[in-house]
C-alpha cells in the first residue's frame, strides 16, 4: 500500500457518481466475456503476488480488460491528465487501481516521479501509446523508467472476438457481449541501466514490436477461437494471501534450468527473456 497521505478529492460529485456507474457497467458488461491466456511464465501474472514490482504495457484500445480484471492487484496505472481522463480515472479507482495522472510523452517528469516513487512497493500499468497516440506506438517513458528503476517490463497483448470500434485515435475497443477475450503475455523484459538515447531508442523499438507481435497474435487467436496448447482460463479476482503464498512456494520450487519444461509455445518467443527489447 502507498504510506504517503491521500490528497484531498475535489472531484465534483456529479463525475464521482458518473465514475460509479460507469465502473458497474463495466463490471456487467466484461463480466459476459470468456477470457483466455497464454503465458510466457505465469508467475508475472500481478494476481498471483509472486516476485518483485513491474512494469505492465498493454495497448490504449484494450484497457477495458485489465482494469476489469486484475483490479486489486497492487497495481498503479497511468492515466491523462485530459479532461476525457476523468471519468476513466474514477472507473480505475472503482475497479481497484491507483492512478497517477499525467503522461510519459515530451519529458513529463512530474508523471515520471510518481511513478518511480510509486514503482517502490507497487506494480506499474501503462499504455504507452496513450493519450492521444500515435496508435500502436510505444512512448519512451516506460523504457526509461525500466531503466531508471531496474524494473522488468512485461508486454501484454490482447485481443476481442469482431469487437466494436469507436472513431478515436486508437480505434477504442469495445467487446460484444458475450464474445471471446485472449491474452498473450510475454516475457519479463530487462533494460540495463546507463543507457545512451539511441540505445534506449534501439530498446524501445524492439518492445514496441514485440507488444505489437503479440497483440496481433491475441487478436487472431480470439477471431478464430482455436484450442491452443497451454492455454489457461482467466478468472477476475485481486490478491488472495493463501493462494499468493502457495505460488510464491511453488515458484521457489521450481526445476533447475537444465530440468525446467519449456513454456507453452508462442509464435513470438524471445531466445533470451531477460535480454529482449
Amino acid at each position: 500500500m502507498d504510506p504517503s497521505p491521500k490528497p484531498l478529492d475535489r472531484t465534483p460529485l456529479w463525475m464521482r457518481a458518473a465514475g460509479l456507474f460507469a465502473a458497474g457497467g463495466v463490471r456487467a458488461w466484461m463480466s459476459t466475456l470468456e477470457y483466455q491466456a497464454l503465458f510466457y511464465d505465469k508467475n508475472v501474472d500481478p494476481i498471483h503476488g509472486v516476485g518483485g514490482q513491474r512494469i505492465y504495457v498493454f495497448w490504449h484500445e484494450y484497457i477495458l480488460i485489465p482494469l476489469y480484471m486484475r483490479g486489486h492487484c497492487n497495481l498503479t496505472m497511468l492515466l491523462s491528465k485530459h479532461r476525457d481522463a476523468d471519468i476513466l480515472y474514477r472507473v480505475a479507482h472503482h475497479l481497484g487501481f491507483e492512478c497517477v495522472r499525467g503522461s510519459t510523452h515530451g519529458g513529463a517528469a512530474e508523471a515520471l516521479l510518481e511513478l518511480s516513487r510509486r514503482g517502490q512497493h507497487m506494480h506499474l500499468a501503462i499504455t504507452p501509446d496513450g493519450p492521444r497516440g500515435p496508435r500502436r506506438k510505444l512512448a519512451q517513458g516506460p523504457i526509461y523508467l525500466a531503466s531508471k528503476l531496474g524494473l522488468p517490463i512485461v508486454p501484454f497483448g490482447m485481443g476481442l472476438d469482431r469487437p466494436w470500434r469507436a472513431k478515436s485515435w486508437d480505434r477504442f475497443a469495445v467487446p460484444r457481449p458475450g464474445s471471446r477475450a485472449r491474452a498473450v503475455v510475454g516475457p519479463e523484459i530487462y533494460i540495463p541501466p546507463g543507457l545512451s538515447r539511441p540505445e534506449l531508442e534501439e530498446r524501445r523499438l524492439g518492445v514496441e514490436t514485440l507488444l505489437t507481435q503479440l497483440c496481433d497474435e491475441a487478436e487472431d487467436w480470439a477471431t478464430t477461437g482455436e484450442r491452443r496448447k497451454g492455454a489457461v482460463a482467466v478468472v477476475r479476482q485481486g490478491i488472495d494471501p493463501q493462494i499468493a503464498a502457495q505460488r510464491r512456494n511453488e515458484s521457489s520450487k521450481q526445476p533447475t534450468s537444465a530440468e525446467q519444461p519449456a513454456p507453452p509455445t508462442l509464435k513470438v518467443t524471445p531466445d533470451d527473456a531477460r535480454a529482449a527489447g
